[in-house]
């Protein structure tokens, strides 16, 4: 009767849970009323295996064996009991099975914690689980193919890239002009000059670390930010000290864009793409400089574009042009928002159902673009990597500001071991061989690049001087001049009972002469100084010829009433000079681009080394042949020449740096190497200036020695051309 009840229990309890299987299919879902049904059916198994056990030990007692057996027997029964409780939660319904994502492997309960673990044989799991995830990570990515989606990323990523090209030109474009405004003395405007690079050398190393930690686009949206807001304020701030720390600000947000890039993107790319298709990604930098050269052509002369409110607030055109360099960076954080965290992140930080719905993602976008949207992608499981550690948590009841502190401080631990890593052993050739590539090729790159344009303005001011007409001992009375004074010296002049009103002085010089009861009225200069020179009885009325523009001059029973508000510039022609500028970097931008598509289509062909070595040497060479241009439309050629061969060099280096680290240090690294880069930038530019108007000989001997060096040490490093992304 025992046995009836059991059984008939049994089976109702089994008849009852087919009833909520086949609701659940209706209301929840088909994968839920399967869970029900497997669920239904071991109970029924375990159930009856259990029942005849009971039986043979009831049948045993009867035997006379029964203490022996029943003890014999309840051991068997516990451990039955063990085995199904573990067996019961290894066939528990997954949870991301209700989202169609495949069991992880290992996916199930957690293993007991190691309290007494040996960190190397960690340590070395770990990097064994990294060698299998590279090959099968590479296999996933030949399946998922190469089309529509990874284009996609390619224009997002490439206006982040963009928003750096333009942010190396802004400073240098509107300078000229924001010295009227903010009264710039010489050392002001070369700390203006290089601040930007300061600020993305800061950006780099941080952005850099963080990446590896909280994920590429995550920070990638979090530097752009902060490049869009400073930027956007930059264009507004009245100060010279304000307008300083926005652009460091700026370049800060900004320092992440190149380090983060690269390695985002390479983490989609298979490895028969990514050389290529990483140097079609540089072509954005070039095309930021062309933006930006453009827009200050287009922008900047136009001073009706402006508005003032009193003598406080002023908005001139060059405030407009920083505000629209600030467009590729906003325009790249809204293209972001659409696309993914790099799948290859979440792997290395054992996030498997992420990584698989995003590599299902990028398989389903590229195959539905060719055609073939029955295929079905065919990875169910994907190798993980166990993090190394997570933040310690330290209770619910913990104030937020020790849980971020702790939060913070765990995080900058990590940030700075992994940075200590890329110098373990393992790595420290490599990354020592890395500097100074790195520094060698940034030290005369942009060393040149910012010498040239003051180098074209010092012969234009050359052949300015050559044309200056000197007039010796001339006297003029009773005269009034109402014109344009410009490029001329006057010497031991005598000058009676004259009118100098409305008047524009640009390079005028007077040297030794005599003023006697003249008149100057709204009299404005630029570069024009009185030297040596006496005033007898001479009003200067509203204007610009403050008393340190009389150089040892002599000022008897003369007065000064309402002088304008102003400063003293140096500058020769700006607006002519301004658009040399413009039209050099224009030009300079644009000779990149046969470099660009050549390096990108030879990239996977050549290989790495070979194409970083032989630019190197025959950009050297190029250099070289800066020393022969005597004319500017010379200077202009042969830098169209190095701009156009130096750039394969770039390409392959961004390359080499994004596959010769593993995954959970390539930002860190790249980062690294990008700030070593703008320091070398800053020492580059601070010494090849000094020698403006001196020689030309030192700064092309510096840089041709580092192009040489840098070719030289680049045959040093590892050819990474064939080899999975690690």
């Amino acid at each position: 009767m025992e046995d009836d009840r059991y059984r008939d229990g049994r089976s109702d309890f089994l008849r009852g849970a087919k009833d909520i299987a086949k609701v659940a299919k209706k209301q929840v879902g088909k994968k839920v009323g399967r869970g029900v049904d497997r669920v239904a059916d071991e109970y029924s198994r375990r159930s009856y295996k259990r029942f005849e056990e009971e039986d043979d030990d009831e049948d045993y007692g009867e035997r006379g064996d029964a203490g022996y057996y029943r003890n014999d027997s309840g051991a068997d029964e516990e451990a039955h009991s063990d085995s199904t409780e573990g067996h019961d939660e290894e066939e528990e319904i997954y949870e991301g099975e209700y989202q169609g994502i495949p069991r992880a492997p290992g996916k199930g309960p957690a293993p007991e914690p190691e309290t007494y673990r040996d960190l190397a044989v960690a340590e070395g799991e770990r990097r064994k689980d990294q060698e299998e995830l590279a090959e099968q990570y590479e296999t996933i990515l030949q399946e998922c193919g190469h089309g529509r989606f990874q284009w996609s990323l390619y224009f997002c990523l490439g206006l982040a890239l963009m928003a750096d090209g333009v942010e190396i030109f802004v400073v240098g474009f509107v300078l000229p002009f924001a010295e009227k405004d903010m009264c710039l003395s010489e050392p002001n405007k070369g700390m203006l000059g290089l601040i930007v690079y300061l600020g993305m050398m800061v950006g780099a190393f941080l952005w850099g670390g963080l990446a590896d930690r909280i994920g590429r686009r995550q920070t990638l949206l979090i530097s752009l930010s902060i490049n869009s807001v400073f930027a956007f304020f930059s264009s507004f701030v009245q100060g010279y000290s304000s307008f300083l720390l926005c652009r460091l600000l700026s370049g800060v947000g900004i320092g992440g864009s190149i380090p983060i890039v690269f390695s985002y993107y390479s983490e989609f790319l298979a490895q028969e793409k990514r050389g290529e298709h990483l140097s079609w990604l540089c072509m954005f930098w070039m095309i930021g400089g062309i933006y930006a050269s453009a827009m200050a052509w287009a922008i900047i002369p136009h001073y009706g574009w402006s508005f003032q409110m009193g003598s406080a607030y002023q908005f001139h055109s060059w405030r407009v042009f920083v505000l629209v360099c600030a467009f590729p960076a906003v325009a790249a954080i809204s293209a972001l928002t659409t696309m993914p965290e790099s799948p290859r992140f979440y792997l290395e930080n054992g996030k498997h159902d992420e990584a698989w719905m995003i590599l299902k993602q990028v398989h389903d976008t590229n195959m539905r673009a060719k055609g073939y949207p029955e295929r079905v992608f065919s990875v169910t499981t994907i190798k993980t990597v166990k993090p190394r550690d997570e933040f310690v948590n330290i209770g619910d009841g913990a104030p937020w500001y020790d849980k971020w502190r702790l939060k913070l401080t765990a995080l900058f631990h990590q940030v700075w071991e992994n940075f200590l890593a890329v110098f373990s052993p393992q790595y420290r050739r490599t990354t020592y061989m890395m500097m100074a590539v790195w520094f060698s090729m940034s030290f005369s790159y942009y060393g040149l690049t910012v010498w040239f344009p003051d180098m074209i303005k010092y012969l234009q001011k050359q052949d300015y001087a050559s044309r200056t007409k000197v007039f010796t001992k001339e006297k003029v009375e009773h005269m009034t001049f109402n014109f344009t004074l410009e490029n001329q010296i006057h010497r031991q002049g005598a000058y009676f009972n004259d009118k100098f009103v409305n008047l524009k002085m640009k390079s005028m010089v007077f040297e030794d002469s005599l003023f006697e009861e003249c008149y100057f009225e709204d009299v404005t200069s630029s570069n024009s100084f009185f030297k040596n020179c006496t005033f007898i009885a001479t009003l200067f009325y509203n204007t610009d010829l403050f008393k340190y523009r009389l150089v040892g001059s002599r000022l008897i029973n003369s007065t000064f009433m309402h002088n304008k508000e102003g400063c003293l510039l140096s500058d020769v022609g700006d607006d002519n000079n301004a658009y040399m500028v413009y039209f050099v970097s224009f030009l300079g931008t644009l000779a990149v681009l046969p470099g660009n598509i050549v390096s990108a289509l030879l990239m996977d062909k050549v290989g790495r080394l070979r194409m970083l070595a032989g630019s190197s040497v025959i950009s050297c060479f190029s250099c070289f042949l800066l020393s022969f241009g005597n004319s500017e439309s010379a200077m202009i050629a042969l830098l169209c020449l190095f701009g156009g061969i130096s750039i394969a060099s770039w390409n392959a280096l961004d390359v080499l740096t994004v596959e010769l680290y593993p995954s959970d240090k390539r930002t860190t690294a790249f980062g690294f190497l990008n700030a070593l880069c703008k320091l070398a930038a800053v020492l580059g530019i601070s010494i090849f200036t000094s020698f403006v108007g001196i020689t030309k000989a030192v700064p092309i001997m510096f840089a041709s020695g580092a192009l040489a060096v840098g070719s030289f040490l680049a045959l040093k490093l590892p050819e990474t051309r064939g080899q999975v992304l690690k």
